[in-house]
């Protein structure tokens, strides 16, 4: 719901002195090359941080449901690429003036039209017991992880609460960029320290613990292919020391090398069928059971089992392949002779 390309995020606190030098700090910042906007706020539109509070609406009963606030100036919206679908954003203001909805606050207080919306006033409790005009209705972003679910959302200008700064960059050339926005932060607040991290980053953290995961899952999963390669190439062999009279027999009757491979693969291949079938209802119950932490998830199709199963009776095929091959291409005579 939000462009997070190219987006440096600047965090520092939110006292007297950056508040003082925020104006001077942006002009400067919108004069280097590569800078396309700039954008302070309490929270960018993902994050782990949430405020929350009472609120009213429309001079009614009050919800009984909480509001959650972000605090923003007047160029957030371009900043991130988030989309109106109907009023315009909040006229730059140093406290909350004007206030912009999200879809999820709209449809949970029962309105339907987005441009019903504009207009109607709510009262932010946090703030004080004023009531304040909507000018917009954003399109629903992701507020938080995939794992949770949409927040009713306000935002509006509240500058005393900014401690993000939000740069967006031209892609190209990100790194000097970046090193001219320090610079910048260093001469407006050199008692600062300029810790920065960039938007996709802050997403990514979101799911570190699932990409780990992931990454042990496929590192066991190449182990137990490798095991189960070792011992299907183990079991193939054995048993083609086994027949080889058996295969000799069969190839003076007339057997092809077809059919000698196919007299190998047909045994390994029904066990891998009803191995399938033991595993993958227990796969889909794991995986089903996993995505239940996601809000926000896909559906597990029959494709990706229909595709396990096509790679690991490929996999098996590779494993026994080399062995059935050399026994079905074996001079018969020979293996006759032996005993």
């Amino acid at each position: 719901g939000f462009n997070k390309e190219a987006l440096l995020l600047i965090n520092a606190n939110s006292d007297s002195v950056i508040q003082t030098g925020q104006a001077s700090y942006k002009e400067k910042l919108l004069q280097i090359p590569g800078v396309k906007s700039v954008s302070f706020s309490s929270y960018v539109p993902s994050s782990d941080n949430n405020s929350a509070t009472n609120f009213g609406f429309d001079h009614k009963p009050d919800p009984v449901f909480a509001l959650f606030t972000k605090f923003a100036d007047e160029d957030y919206f371009k900043t991130f690429g988030l989309e109106l679908i109907a009023g315009r954003s909040f006229d730059k203001s140093d406290t909350i003036h004007e206030v912009v909805v999200n879809e999820t606050l709209m449809k949970k207080l029962g309105v339907q039209n987005p441009d019903d919306m504009v207009g109607k006033e709510i009262m932010i409790k946090s703030n004080s017991d004023v009531w304040t005009k909507i000018t917009g209705v954003v399109k629903d972003f992701k507020t938080n992880s995939l794992k949770e679910d949409i927040k009713p959302l306000a935002i509006a200008e509240r500058r005393k609460n900014y401690q993000v700064t939000a740069v967006k960059l031209n892609s190209a050339n990100i790194q000097k960029t970046k090193a001219s926005v320090e610079g910048a932060w260093n001469q407006y607040f050199p008692e600062y320290a300029f810790t920065s991290n960039f938007m996709d980053e802050n997403i990514a953290e979101f799911y570190r613990q699932d990409q780990q995961l992931s990454l042990l899952y496929k590192i066991f999963a190449g182990i137990a292919i490798l095991i189960s390669c070792l011992g299907l190439y183990g079991l193939v062999s054995f048993m083609a020391v086994q027949r080889k009279k058996e295969i000799g027999v069969r190839k003076v009757l007339g057997a092809s090398v077809q059919n000698i491979i196919y007299l190998f693969s047909k045994e390994f291949t029904i066990l891998i069928l009803v191995g399938f079938i033991v595993a993958a209802p227990v796969a889909w119950y794991m995986m089903d059971g996993w995505l239940q932490n996601f809000v926000f998830r896909i559906k597990i199709s029959w494709t990706i089992f229909a595709v396990a199963i096509l790679v690991s009776v490929f996999i098996a095929w590779l494993a026994v392949g080399y062995k059935s091959v050399k026994a079905a291409i074996a001079n018969p005579v020979k293996s006759l002779r032996s005993e």
